[in-house]
């Protein structure tokens, strides 16, 4: 069953781009899965049913897992089987007639733009650190990365001379910098990266005073050091900066798809919850362009 599994999520890659975080996620919920099923004495996920998933999931709720974790896992599952109906491993999906559990979808935390302003302000550009500090911070914001994208963003995934950040985990997309963005990286890149770099630094675009990569932890550090030397009273994540790219695109008159396209989800569903617009914009909308408004 293992070697099933591996092969699933070579194929959710391969196939639909899917990234290295949702990957991980699979693992975990399919891992657990797997060791369900076969202490009930099944050895292979085609001979499942409905009754060993919902048992599963009945587990998962009484030892106090969230609903968006319940209704996850049975998104892994139901994507597993369906992998193994399309390779001739099953006959039939468990999952079909399962409902996931309800979920409030809430609104992702993000900051304004004065706000943002304020925690570019945080790091001492007067040290190199605090240089690179500001670069990493305003290519967060500029591009929407992905924490673990940022991690992996090696020096030639900068094009700076195009204006562009090439990603290439899970789905590969190129996200366009700005000018402040861009001022900044180069300012790092030719007066502070060469004074870090040692002999293993390797290809990382950034890296830490020891001239290793940025951890995820050591990112997260920057980020509330700057907020705390902005002042900022908030709790803010890289993932904070992600939520505020894409929600800014949008407010300020962004198409959905493109910033979709941007943000490299495979769902457009995934991209709507940024998309904040009050009834009386929708309602103006209506009245101006529908035959009977």
């Amino acid at each position: 069953m293992r070697d099933v599994l591996e092969e699933f999520l070579a194929a959710a890659v391969r196939d639909k781009g899917t990234s290295a975080n949702t990957v991980e996620a699979y693992r975990r919920d399919l891992l657990r899965y797997l060791q369900t099923l076969a202490g009930q004495g099944l050895t292979d996920p085609a001979q499942a049913q409905a009754d060993h998933v919902s048992r599963l999931l009945r587990q998962l709720h009484d030892a106090g897992l969230s609903p968006s974790t319940l209704a996850r896992n049975l998104t892994s599952i139901r994507q597993f089987h369906n992998y193994l109906l399309r390779q001739g491993l099953a006959q039939h999906n468990p999952t079909e007639s399962l409902e996931p559990p309800r979920v409030e979808r809430r609104l992702p935390d993000f900051m304004t733009v004065e706000e943002i302003e304020q925690l570019m302000a945080g790091p001492d550009l007067d040290e190199p650190l605090g240089q690179r500090d500001r670069a990493m911070l305003e290519l967060l914001y500029a591009s929407g990365l992905r924490v673990s994208e940022l991690i992996a963003l090696p020096l030639a995934g900068l094009q700076a001379n195009a204006h562009l950040v090439r990603v290439q985990e899970g789905h590969e997309r190129l996200v366009p910098l700005g000018r402040q963005a861009l001022f900044h990286l180069d300012r790092y890149l030719s007066q502070v990266r060469p004074r870090l770099a040692r002999e293993y630094s390797g290809e990382a675009l950034f890296l830490n005073a020891q001239g290793r990569a940025l951890s995820r932890m050591g990112i997260w550090k920057i980020l509330q050091a700057a907020a705390a030397r902005a002042g900022l009273k908030k709790k803010i994540s890289p993932q904070t900066l992600r939520h505020s790219f894409a929600t800014h695109l949008l407010e300020r008159g962004a198409n959905l798809r493109d910033v979709q396209e941007l943000l490299g989800h495979a769902d457009i569903t995934t991209t709507q919850v940024y998309a904040r617009i009050d009834t009386k914009y929708l309602k103006e909308v209506h009245k101006t362009y529908h035959p009977h408004g």
